[in-house]
């Protein structure tokens, strides 16, 4: 086999690097359709922001159970048969989903989509956890380079993800539903281009290294960030499933955070089993911890950006944005090795730059007023978030040999975690937050009217109070018909706003005003990313530079 810079170590490393392409579109399609059509949820069912971003996050936390469990499988049972399971949980989602109906209650509404989407997610968690490192295996010297093209695929389904909901959804008024299910088409294509490949075993398999050893460079402090990001999901998506069937409130309320920190108690004590007491190397802890963060700002702001730029603009240019920044990402990921070796960036400094970008662009998008101006701000943004999330599973890969998929995987579901219980539920608690605070305080009477039916919730923060999701979603509806007719009638849209009521400007404004201090939070998230990212660039610098390293030599790195 050859080890040629550019041709694999296989003679079909081609064909499974674009069979994993596939697969990973098809989950970007599904997420960039239900990024779309988060305002027919909360019109069709009355949803709140914090309801919806949880909604969301399944799609992300879900994601985890399948990178979780493949990781630690795929080189015991061989990638195909987590690439049929994946394909089963895939159909299996679709069913679930499409159960959700009109005049539901809301509970019912909400647990149809909620689980519908989650097991979507395992589906996406399960393949890339086939992906990740079969890919870095197929190309030991350009990882940084393949990776990124591998992850090009996630851009290319939001692109279109979000035609779909731009086209399809807006300008031909299809159903939601219609919409989502063109995600199938990619679906069946990773499904028939890996059928009957023969793959090739990680460095780590080959070597034939026990799970403890793999585990090692994991260790308690690795695991120690993936199990507090497990002890979440149990407290926040396990504990009120077992209520809604139970009726106990015990499963919602804070004595259940005992029963999530034990089980994830559990895990984290049979990570120090399996590695005999390793405390794991500490640059993969930092890199762990920042890969939760790119989770919670990459994909936690995707999942919101076409409602939030929509709001603040019009829903259809929120869709158009979503596209623009998409194809920003999915243009550049072909351009890593490039990037690296004729600007000799490494793959740290890559990271730092990145992660600088992605700062200023979210506070300029925080200003934007027009859409020209959306524009700029939202592609300084893409440039920013476009390298983040393939170039830290190829500096796992470079540094952690060792670990084989194991570290990719953990690596690939803290991100998801993250973005499923901390990016998205956390960016619909601020909507709900600044936008209900906001109209509190300048029109309290028109607040009575239109505040949410329940406080939102998220971690430690105090309750909050948001708009009414279903008051809000007609409103704003009523606004996109307005300015609708204007454009058909050759009108300035923008004086559609004049038809409302002063206490409907007022809501709508609020709304905006929620949104605009909910990208100034967002980030903050970069900014501290930038900072850890400074640090292991030093720390590189004082070590004599980035390298790809062999097993046997992670102990002396």
């Amino acid at each position: 086999m050859s080890n040629a810079m550019g041709t694999g170590i296989a003679p079909n490393a081609h064909r499974l690097l674009w069979a994993g392409f596939f697969a990973i579109l098809a989950a970007g399609i599904g997420f960039g359709v239900r990024g779309g059509i988060l305002a027919d949820w909360k019109q069709e069912f009355g949803f709140s922001d914090t309801e919806l971003g949880s909604i969301g996050g399944a799609g992300l936390t879900g994601f985890c159970v399948g990178i979780f469990i493949g990781g630690l499988i795929v080189d015991r049972i061989g990638y195909g048969k987590l690439v049929v399971a994946a394909f089963l949980f895939h159909i299996l989602s679709a069913v679930i989903t499409f159960a959700a109906t009109k005049g539901q209650a809301n509970w019912v509404a909400y647990n149809y989509l909620y689980w519908g989407t989650f097991v979507f997610a395992i589906a996406n968690g399960t393949l890339e956890a086939v992906a990740n490192p079969l890919v870095a295996t197929l190309f030991p010297h350009k990882r940084t380079h393949y990776l990124n093209i591998l992850h090009a695929s996630w851009p290319a389904g939001l692109v279109l993800g979000g035609m779909i909901g731009w086209w399809l959804g807006g300008t031909l008024e299809w159903h939601w539903k219609n919409q989502l299910a063109l995600f199938f088409v990619p679906t069946l294509l990773y499904g028939l281009m890996f059928l009957g490949q023969r793959m090739p075993k990680s460095a780590a398999a080959e070597e034939g290294l026990s799970l403890g050893q793999m585990f090692r460079d994991v260790g308690l402090l690795g695991g120690l960030v993936a199990c507090g990001l497990v002890a979440l999901f149990v407290k926040d998506a396990i504990g009120p499933m077992l209520k809604l069937f139970s009726g106990w409130e015990f499963f919602s309320g804070n004595d259940f955070w005992w029963v999530a920190l034990a089980i994830a108690g559990a895990l984290w004590a049979a990570v120090g089993v399996i590695t005999r007491g390793s405390l794991g190397h500490l640059l993969l802890f930092v890199l762990f911890v920042a890969h939760a963060l790119i989770g919670a700002v990459e994909l936690g702001t995707d999942g919101w950006v076409q409602n939030i730029t929509g709001n603040i603009l019009t829903p259809n240019e929120g869709k158009i944005l979503f596209v623009f920044t998409s194809a920003i990402m999915f243009t550049l990921r072909f351009f890593a090795d490039w990037i690296e070796s004729r600007l000799k960036l490494s793959p740290i400094g890559i990271l730092l730059v990145c992660a600088v970008l992605a700062c200023v662009g979210l506070l300029l998008t925080s200003r934007i007023e027009t859409f020209a101006g959306a524009m700029f701000a939202l592609a300084v943004y893409a440039v920013g978030k476009t390298f983040f999330w393939p170039t830290m599973l190829a500096v796992a890969g470079d540094r952690f040999p060792r670990t084989g998929a194991i570290a990719m995987s953990l690596m690939g579901g803290i991100g998801m975690m993250s973005a499923g219980m901390i990016g998205m539920p956390g960016l619909g608690y601020a909507k709900d937050r600044y936008a209900g605070e906001h109209l509190h305080r300048v029109a309290p009477e028109v607040f009575v009217e239109y505040k949410a039916a329940k406080p939102s919730q998220f971690l430690f923060f105090a309750p909050a109070t948001g708009l009414h999701g279903e008051k809000l979603g007609a409103l704003q509806k009523r606004l996109d018909d307005l300015r609708k007719r204007y454009l058909a009638e050759k009108q300035d849209p923008s004086e559609a706003l004049e038809q409302l009521s002063a206490e409907e400007r007022q809501v709508i404004a609020s709304s905006i005003h929620g949104d605009r201090r909910t990208l100034v939070a967002d980030a903050f998230i970069p900014g501290t990313l930038a900072v850890i990212f400074g640090g292991v660039f030093l720390y590189f610098m004082a070590i004599g530079g980035y390298r790809p390293l062999r097993i046997g030599e992670e102990s002396h790195s």
